[in-house]
């Protein structure tokens, strides 16, 4: 016996339906059958509703704790406690030696610490706030709430006091917008002035208003067109963001895709806070056998109120006089008829506590966190899912380093480094076939080495990079870097405190070798070689 031949036909043609996806259909019971969102680019998708979801992730970051730590979590392993300049030229495109090249990142980076990282003066903010690394850190945080950071590179000259005139003024993005509420048009996109290319020309910043603070939104009602860069290139204002389809104008914020689960979450944990203490408020209560017929005659058909008030005078009066103890513990003594219910919490879990850590690990998939590293709880974790999860981490934070702060980094050293040439802070090398303009990529060219890796287990990270290096997969720059620290510092330490030790009569310091450090290896060669014996 044969199998009829079936098959499902659309009902207006009469014809089998072609063979799609099944992400375009119905889905199984019509799930998906009024899921039809339109086609919209990036801009059209993002800025009709660009100030609310800013001002919503605003109002999560002040109030919420999650929300706060999410972006505490980006700015401490993108950034750190300071930010470092590793300048690197590219000497092979400028004509001079490799030696000249080293010899000149030195000079840099040390006008640069002097003049960026001064926590006194703080010159290098336009409010006096600031040092650089406070300045990226700001950055970080800003990118994580509103998508975007948004820097005026300002020329400051009426202080006198200031090493050098460049300085960063902080914008908000939510001052840049369409004068007077403009529609967006092809040339203008909240804010941002474009060409006809997509790429950004100039941008209309909000001013801040003198008063009402209180009362208003501190927006002021005039605003003023920052252009893109100067004539010779000099940027004057900073947009550092990452698209993520063709023409976005503006950054997206990481709270819009899981805004909505942060403040159900907020809801849902106060709800049972509310609970936990109403259940927590009574732990007894004295109950009365008293009946219906015996309550009417106690209180009386005539003046009820004055003999249940009589009543209960008579039982409060009952129960403070009966103090009776045995031992400091107190033994209560009940009136004829009445027993001594003692409350259970019901306070139990019912899943909450399921139901909060699957929220939070959907929060942490979209801020791009482990829900370990979200919700402080590691103790459900071993040293492997736990190492797995910190370099999943990694991987997301060292993407943002290189793209987001790194890159608003380098254009505010590119305009300091231009003043410090300018002025003679620092002196290009003799023989350069390119001056700063000419090369200005190549003689701004630099590394950022911010927070280092987290360390588990801080032996076995050691012993993995000290065979890194070994097996010549990698240098003691790379590794200080995954560490947080500058290679060149750390050599020319090693280098006075030998010199020191020696004069002051101690041994030199005793360098660990591969062996050393991993007995394991160590073992298993000796025993490889007794047996070839």
């Amino acid at each position: 016996m044969s199998l009829p031949d079936i098959k499902i036909v659309n009902p207006q043609t009469g014809q089998p339906f072609a063979s799609t996806y099944s992400g375009t259909g119905a889905g199984f019971g019509g799930q998906m059958r009024t899921w039809s969102p339109s086609p919209r680019t990036a801009d059209a998708a993002l800025l009709p509703g660009l100030d609310l979801g800013n001002a919503r992730a605003d109002d999560l970051m002040r109030n919420h704790g999650i929300a706060h730590g999410g972006v505490q979590l980006h700015i401490d392993n993108i950034v750190g406690h300071m930010f470092r300049l590793s300048a690197k030229p590219k000497w092979q495109r400028l004509g001079i030696s490799e030696a000249d090249a080293r010899a000149f990142a030195k000079d840099v980076e040390a006008a640069w610490v002097e003049y960026a990282e001064d926590p006194v003066g703080c010159y290098m903010d336009a409010e006096r706030k600031r040092t650089f690394t406070m300045l990226i850190r700001e950055g970080v945080g800003c990118h994580t709430g509103r998508g975007e950071i948004m820097n005026i590179v300002d020329w400051i000259g009426d202080r006198p006091d200031h090493l050098l005139k460049t300085a960063i003024k902080v914008v908000s993005p939510l001052r840049v917008s369409n004068p007077h509420q403009l529609m967006n048009n092809a040339e203008l996109r909240n804010g941002v002035r474009i060409d006809r290319r997509g790429a950004a020309i100039s941008y209309w910043v909000r001013d801040t208003a003198d008063h009402n603070y209180g009362m208003g939104d501190g927006f002021g009602s005039t605003w003023k067109e920052i252009p893109r860069e100067t004539g010779w290139g000099r940027q004057q204002f900073i947009h550092v963001f990452e698209p993520t389809d063709d023409g976005q104008t503006r950054g997206v914020n990481k709270f819009l895709s899981v805004m909505e689960q942060i403040h159900m979450l907020s809801k849902l944990q106060n709800t049972k806070l509310q609970n936990a203490i109403v259940n927590a408020m009574y732990a007894a209560t004295i109950e009365s056998e008293l009946g219906p017929e015996t309550a009417f005659q106690v209180i009386g058909l005539e003046d009820g109120d004055k003999k249940l008030e009589d009543y209960m005078t008579l039982i409060a009066d009952y129960h403070k006089g009966a103090d009776i103890r045995m031992n400091g513990v107190k033994i209560p003594h009940l009136m004829p008829g009445e027993h001594l219910n003692l409350k259970t919490s019901s306070n139990a879990d019912n899943g909450f506590g399921e139901l909060e850590a699957a929220i939070l690990r959907y929060i942490a998939a979209g801020l791009g966190t482990s829900y370990e590293q979200l919700s402080r709880d590691y103790s459900k974790v071993n040293y492997s899912s736990g190492r797995l999860s910190m370099m999943e981490n990694w991987r997301h934070f060292m993407g943002k380093r290189k793209v987001i702060a790194s890159r608003h980094a380098s254009m505010i050293y590119a305009a300091v480094l231009e003043e410090m040439i300018d002025r003679k802070w620092v002196t290009l090398p003799r023989g350069a076939t390119r001056n700063f303009y000419e090369g200005k990529a190549a003689w701004c060219n630099a590394e950022w080495i911010g927070s280092g890796r987290i360390a588990i287990d801080g032996l076995k990270e050691v012993k993995e990079a000290v065979l890194r290096i070994d097996a010549g997969l990698s240098t003691y720059e790379k590794e200080l870097a995954i560490m947080g620290e500058d290679s060149q510092e750390i050599f020319e330490q090693q280098v006075r405190e030998i010199a020191e030790r020696k004069e002051k009569g101690l041994p030199p310091p005793s360098w660990m070798k591969t062996q050393a450090l991993a007995p394991d290896q160590e073992d298993a060669s000796n025993a490889a070689e007794s047996a070839a014996a």
